[in-house]
């Protein structure tokens, strides 16, 4: 409240004593939060205000006027302050981590978004050229039964190489992708695939449809 601004002290602890400040300071507007009053409150009405308890006794200050008004003033310089906003950083990840090279062109109009359904033939190599996975198939019975791979793109369910790439090929596009580790296997690798740690991996894939 605006009274610990002043060091102060009542004659009596008598209620009606009390009464009679709280009277006048609702009489000069002075009541309530010492940052509201500081806000709302005019400079040379506090001083007077200030003055005034001090020319009739009513409470004993040992800080002067000056000093008192510096704090008023430095109350409300802090109210009136903007406060700082928090910017988001943003990493800056340098180049992607893979290379394409368009095989085929697709029909430049259709591109999948971030949660889109597509549909992939693809060919998976090591760069010495040993094939560690495809679903494309050669012999004729097989083929007839084949199915493209389906996945939702840019949400992660394949590795970030493929979900950034596919994000750049209209339908009907085939394409070669070369992806370094950081952006599929990693440091671990995929040992289950054959696929060593820190491999880069070409892949060769064909997106045949969106939904």
């Amino acid at each position: 409240m605006l009274l610990l601004i002043f060091e102060y002290r009542l004659e009596t602890k008598s209620l009606r004593k009390l009464g009679l400040v709280w009277s006048f300071l609702a009489e000069h507007k002075l009541l309530g939060n010492i940052k509201n009053v500081a806000k709302t409150a005019n400079k040379d009405h506090l001083v007077m205000a200030y003055n005034h308890l001090f020319e009739t006794k009513r409470f004993k200050g040992t800080e002067s006027v000056s000093k008192v008004t510096e704090q008023v003033k430095n109350v409300k310089l802090n109210e009136e302050k903007p406060k700082e906003t928090k910017t988001e950083e943003t990493l800056d990840e340098g180049p992607p981590k893979y290379t394409k090279s368009i095989l085929k062109k697709g029909d430049k109009t259709n591109f999948p978004k971030k949660g889109d359904v597509v549909h992939c033939w693809y060919t998976g190599t090591l760069q010495d050229g040993t094939v560690f996975d495809t679903n494309i198939q050669t012999s004729s019975k097989k083929k007839k039964n084949a199915k493209p791979l389906s996945f939702k793109v840019g949400v992660g369910k394949v590795i970030r190489g493929w979900d950034e790439a596919l994000l750049t090929m209209s339908k009907g596009e085939k394409a070669r992708l070369e992806i370094e580790p950081e952006w599929a296997y990693g440091k671990k690798g995929q040992p289950d695939a054959k696929i060593p740690p820190n491999a880069k991996l070409v892949f060769e894939v064909e997106l045949v449809d969106i939904d």
